[in-house]
């Protein structure tokens, strides 16, 4: 046996080939969903965020703190785990990945992308939309929070922001892949919350909400006109962030698990 194929059947290296195949395992069945069912999960995305943002601006209404708002809104993040429905920026490691090893088509990430990016913001907007009803109190950390990301500027630092937003959220989907612990897949979310939204990292979805709930307001310096283009600059952001700092590189130390899918990918076909 060569040294290189000794060190290619190393304990690491099965690990990478096991949530290698954990990821295109999971991914087959999300590219190929019916209508019905992406719609109705990615709306479920929105809401389970939409629960984390209520969280953390009550938090932030009480304490002013953001880190301690990031652990609130850690709660959006196991939602979403445990209930096992879509958020947008999730997208990227599984489903890429799953392209990749031939189980999917570019046109069923472009199906999976539009529809989830939709419908997420179509559940947070109706949500945010009760919690603003439901509780005037928040009205004023609403308004100055969703300020504070739309009219933030397009600058390279804010590009940045996105790019880690993205890279953040991609992230937690690998250790997410990366281990069967259940607890060790809710402390990766609660990382992923506590770093995103403590330290101000911008999140197409996520800050979307938050701006939405300052519409809802009726009181915030910016409107939807003003949000579109930001949203714009933030997806873009997100999905450089998500592609390149995480996925391709997972990606390259996967590659001959992908390679080995490949038959079998066709076969099914």
């Amino acid at each position: 046996m060569q040294p290189d194929e000794r060190i290619m059947r190393g304990p690491g290296e099965r690990r990478v080939a096991e949530a290698a195949e954990r990821i295109i395992a999971e991914g087959r069945p999300r590219l190929h969903r019916t209508w019905a069912s992406l719609v109705a999960t990615s709306l479920l995305g929105g809401i389970d965020v939409g629960v984390g943002i209520m969280a953390l601006l009550f938090v932030r209404h009480e304490t002013g703190s953001e880190l301690l708002s990031g652990l609130a809104f850690s709660i959006g993040l196991i939602a979403l785990l445990l209930g096992h429905s879509e958020l947008f920026t999730e997208g990227f490691l599984v489903p890429v990945t799953t392209v990749i090893a031939g189980a999917a088509t570019w046109l069923d990430l472009a199906r999976l992308w539009a529809t989830v990016l939709v419908m997420n913001l179509v559940g947070g907007w109706i949500f945010t939309w009760i919690v603003i009803q439901a509780f005037p109190e928040l009205h004023h950390t609403a308004a100055t929070t969703g300020a504070h990301f739309v009219n933030g500027g397009y600058s390279l630092s804010t590009f940045c922001l996105s790019v880690l937003g993205g890279g953040v959220i991609t992230l937690m989907t690998r250790m997410h892949h990366g281990t069967d612990s259940m607890t060790g897949k809710i402390t990766a979310s609660i990382i992923a919350a506590f770093v995103l939204v403590g330290f101000g990292l911008w999140h197409s979805v996520l800050d979307s909400l938050l701006a939405f709930a300052g519409l809802h307001t009726g009181h915030t310096p910016y409107g939807y006109a003003d949000w579109l283009p930001w949203l714009a600059w933030s997806v873009l952001g997100n999905i450089t962030g998500g592609l390149l700092l995480t996925t391709a590189l997972r990606l390259i130390r996967s590659a001959p698990v992908l390679n080995e899918e490949e038959p079998s990918a066709e076969d099914d076909s």
